[in-house]
């Protein structure tokens, strides 16, 4: 079992509608439909480029998958979750866009927002305690050789490359989609999601993601409102 601590939006929230049905999937555990043709795609060409994201859901990594550090519990991480998200208070993206990330596509902020990334830095201070060493085999999957000294420094005393001065907030949309086809991808996410693009984007939410086992899709464990309002658990 691995947890992994992720920003989602609301179940009834409009973006994370569409992106669930983009991804032909929910984290949230309800039906949706199989990808659709999307502008100049077939239903299996969206299938394909969207394979790797549709595995964890919709999300955006505040504190990527670990494993339990001995000693801990599961009981322990959610209730610990549930404090720091009552102590916090939602942070506002004020537009968002769709950019392409090492090529890949994911929903991103438009400007810098010290807030969220001052979010980000303090969940993966806070539940560290709760993460165990990485093995020599996670260290590897990580590709320790492309990464810069200071990626490779947080990879080991963090668990993942991308944190602090190297977190970009993203919510990915897709795998990575050669130079050729990223114009036409570009459209064809606008297309699908229409002005929910132009929306502000509003941090009030955190969840406990859960990989039962390696390679299985990972789900919404529990779930927490910053601020408080409208706690939800997900057995």
């Amino acid at each position: 079992m691995r947890y992994a601590i992720y920003f989602t939006p609301d179940k009834d929230d409009p973006l994370g509608r569409v992106a669930e049905r983009w991804l032909g999937r929910s984290a949230f555990g309800r039906q949706v439909p199989a990808p659709t043709p999307v502008e100049g795609f077939s239903a299996a060409e969206i299938a394909f480029h969207t394979a790797a994201p549709r595995r964890y859901g919709f999300h955006a990594t505040l504190k990527a998958p670990f494993r339990l550090a001995e000693g801990r519990s599961e009981s322990e991480l959610i209730a610990a979750l549930d404090a720091f998200a009552t102590a916090r208070t939602p942070v506002l993206v004020e537009r968002i866009r769709v950019a392409r990330l090492d090529g890949f596509f994911a929903i991103v902020p438009d400007a810098p927002t010290p807030a969220l990334d001052r979010l980000a830095g303090e969940v993966v201070e806070k539940f560290e305690p709760f993460r165990a060493p990485l093995t020599p085999e996670e260290i590897e999957r990580r590709g320790p050789e492309n990464l810069t000294p200071a990626q490779l420094k947080n990879l080991h005393k963090w668990g993942y490359p991308y944190v602090f001065d190297a977190f970009r907030f993203h919510m990915t949309l897709t795998g990575r989609v050669p130079a050729a086809e990223a114009p036409r991808m570009e459209r064809a996410i606008d297309a699908f999601f229409g002005p929910l693009l132009l929306e502000p984007l509003e941090l009030s939410s955190l969840a406990l993601f859960a990989e039962p086992e390696p390679g299985a899709p990972f789900h919404i464990r529990s779930f927490h409102a910053i601020g408080g309002e409208r706690k939800r658990k997900l057995a």
